[in-house]
């Protein structure tokens, strides 16, 4: 039976548990073999943020991309959304429904998954990146984490969070959804099995140093390794 070690929070003002050499998942290289396909790629670590509406997870990562910039071991590939673009948001490429629905099925997407609506895919080109040694950093949903687990070898899961009134507040700042919507996508929040879960309540900073000492753990294979 596959074991997934469960770290503890990661407050404001402290460093992750786990980072310092640490493996963040028990998961043995024979069982990784076991469950992943004979065809998906190995190398990189695949780092998947999850986590609430309005627990800053596009804040996290675009710190994380902006302080990581001069590594080339690590993309932040950009999300194919059907929705307009606004960087104010996310850097996403946009398509309307009909153009995803032809690219999903033209297999253009390593992971799709839909959500509020909307159709969300993660380009393919993260395979060749994977199995180039590249650790790949992306905002995913939730439900397809397991998915993702199965797929490729190495997958560290960190989950952004902050308390229920921090979370509507964000998400009432945003002006995107009416009151019944804010109340919906924090009746929706749940737990998610993460590898560690990243506290962002606080100044960005501190959330976003946290993350970079978690993505640059898993580009040296610290966290993501499974050992055994």
């Amino acid at each position: 039976m596959t074991a997934r070690r469960r770290f503890g929070s990661v407050a404001p003002g402290q460093p992750p548990d786990g980072v310092r050499g640490a493996d963040v998942t028990t998961t043995s290289e024979r069982e990784r073999r076991a469950t992943t396909p004979g065809d998906a790629p190995a190398g990189g670590a695949l780092v998947l943020v999850v986590g609430p509406s309005g627990a800053g997870k596009d804040a996290v990562i675009s710190y994380a991309r902006d302080r990581l910039a001069g590594d080339p071991a690590v993309q932040f590939p950009r999300r194919v959304v059907t929705r307009p673009a606004d960087r104010a948001l996310e850097d996403h490429d946009s398509l309307d429904a009909a153009a995803f629905a032809e690219r999903l099925a033209d297999g253009a997407f390593a992971l799709h998954w839909q959500a509020h609506g909307l159709g969300y895919g993660v380009p393919r080109d993260i395979d060749a990146a994977i199995a180039g040694g590249i650790t790949v950093v992306v905002n995913v949903s939730r439900g397809i984490v397991a998915a993702a687990r199965r797929r490729y070898p190495r997958v560290v899961t960190v989950a952004v969070t902050a308390p229920a009134e921090v979370l509507a507040a964000r998400l009432a700042a945003r002006g995107r959804d009416a009151a019944a919507s804010v109340a919906g996508r924090l009746a929706r929040s749940v737990a998610v099995d993460a590898d560690v879960v990243l506290d962002n309540s606080g100044p960005i900073g501190i959330a976003g140093e946290a993350f970079v000492a978690l993505v640059e753990a898993a580009r040296r294979g610290s966290p993501a390794d499974g050992g055994g």
